[in-house]
């Protein structure tokens, strides 16, 4: 493994789960500090530096942040970043470096199939959402809910009603290592573990 690198991720979600991801692909954690977030992509620039002093010391920086809306849009967007404050680093887009999305597309890639029964009666649910007429609503049809909204229905749906329990499905407390919930060894994730194998582990 390689002793220095930079996993730079936009936000906390990405940060939690790119943490578990990495110590569940290596075998032991990332070193402290060696994975953090720009609170947004707009933010990036301003890790030019710390960018700056690990490449100039033999280390590597990598970047993963969300596709969103348009895969090449976005990524255009990064490397001219890069070019435009002469940084180094690979770039990988969530959910697997091919597809717009984000994080939350990945996830819903990566559950115990044998909870796809709850995803299906959540399709089913958004497919009569967008059905309904609601009387003096203008306009229509019913704002279908957010995708991280549809992760937390999901944890939901498995985790216990107790306090102690509701407090695992929000972000910084999840567990994407339990495999009840979560499979980290699914094919779709081939994309995100190549390119931290290709980057992070020793020739």
């Amino acid at each position: 493994m390689k002793e220095r690198f930079h996993i730079i991720v936009e936000g906390f979600a990405d940060l939690v789960f790119i943490k578990q991801y990495y110590r569940h692909l290596f075998g032991k954690p990332a070193p402290e500090g060696f994975i953090f977030k720009t609170d947004g992509k707009d933010n990036l620039p301003k890790f030019a530096n710390q960018m700056h002093t690990m490449s100039a010391n033999g280390g590597i920086n990598l970047v993963i942040f969300d596709a969103d809306e348009d895969i090449e849009a976005r990524r255009k967007e990064l490397l001219s970043i890069k070019e435009q404050f002469g940084i180094e680093f690979e770039l990988f887009l969530f959910p697997n470096d091919r597809d717009k999305g984000a994080l939350e597309d990945l996830l819903e890639n990566i559950i115990n199939s044998n909870n796809q029964p709850i995803f299906e009666c959540w399709e089913g649910y958004e497919k009569e959402l967008v059905k309904l007429d609601i009387p003096g609503r203008t306009p229509p049809p019913l704002t279908t809910p957010a995708k991280k909204t549809k992760i937390y229905g999901y944890l939901e749906a498995l985790l216990g009603p107790s306090s102690d329990e509701k407090k695992l499905i929000k972000e910084p407390n999840r567990n994407y290592e339990n495999t009840q919930h979560w499979n980290l060894d699914v094919e779709y994730l081939g994309a995100l573990k190549g390119f931290l194998e290709r980057n992070l582990k020793e020739e």
